[in-house]
This record gives structure tokens, C-alpha cells and sequence, in this order.
């Protein structure tokens, strides 16, 4: 078997209406790491980060997640706070897509992780999709 950079690799999404974005990040990850945690937003975190709720409810969102091959755990992103969740999972990378890569939340988290010897591996996005666009889509058709 191949020896993967990362032992344990975490990432986070709401992962609202699953698109090929989403199942690009947690592929790319899962390449990475030997286990990968992913956190799914809750639906109170969505509203209080984003000021909108997601169309696919929290515990589907939970199932979808958990179905895909590349994840080897799913658990509940009850906090925006990427600190707090390695307190608990002990992750040696933190994966996130390229958009959020300059950043000064993601700047500032990854002095933060470096001290805790992690690692932020930031992946490419996948142009052209996002929930947000989808979302959009649904609600044009008339």
C-alpha cells in the first residue's frame, strides 16, 4: 500500500446540494491522508456564517457525506472554529480549497495550525459549480 503524506486530514463544508466541487476537495484529500475527517456545517453554523439555510437538511447532508468512498468520517461542524475541532480530531493536515488561500481568517488559522505542527493544504476549487450557483438555477426556473 502507498504511504499518504498526512495521517489524519480534516476538512469542512456544508456540502448543500452535492456538486463535483465538493466531491473534488474530498477526493483530493482523501489522496493525501490516510483518514479523512470531514465536518458538515450545521444548519445553525450555515445561518450564522452565511445568513441563509441550506436547501438539503443537516442530517441528509450528514448521509450524503458519509456514503462517499473517499471519507472515513463524518462529523457535525458545530463551530466555525478550526482550532476547537483539532482539540478533538488531532488532525495533521486541514484541507480547504484555493479560494479561501489569502484569506486573513485562513492566514491567521494557519499560524495558528503550524504551532500544532498541522498542516494547511490548500486544493484547487473547481470553477463553475457551487451550491450558490445551483441554488440560483433552481429558483430561476419558472
Amino acid at each position: 500500500m502507498e504511504s499518504k503524506k498526512y495521517k489524519v486530514g480534516y476538512t469542512t463544508g456544508v456540502y448543500d446540494m452535492f456538486h463535483i466541487g465538493h466531491l473534488n476537495i474530498l477526493k483530493r484529500a482523501k489522496e493525501q491522508c490516510e483518514y479523512l475527517v470531514v465536518g458538515v456545517s450545521t444548519d445553525e453554523v450555515v445561518q450564522n456564517y452565511k445568513h441563509k439555510k441550506p436547501v438539503i437538511p443537516f442530517e441528509e447532508r450528514m448521509e450524503i457525506v458519509k456514503a462517499i468512498r473517499y471519507v472515513d468520517k463524518v462529523v457535525a461542524q458545530t463551530s466555525m472554529d478550526k482550532m476547537e475541532a483539532w482539540e478533538k480530531i488531532h488532525f495533521d493536515a486541514l484541507f480547504h480549497g484555493d479560494d479561501w488561500k489569502d484569506s486573513n481568517m485562513y492566514i491567521e488559522l494557519e499560524k495558528k495550525l503550524k504551532e500544532q505542527g498541522v498542516h494547511m493544504v490548500f486544493l484547487p476549487h473547481t470553477d463553475g459549480t457551487s451550491s450558490t450557483l445551483l441554488t440560483e438555477k433552481l429558483y430561476s426556473i419558472k
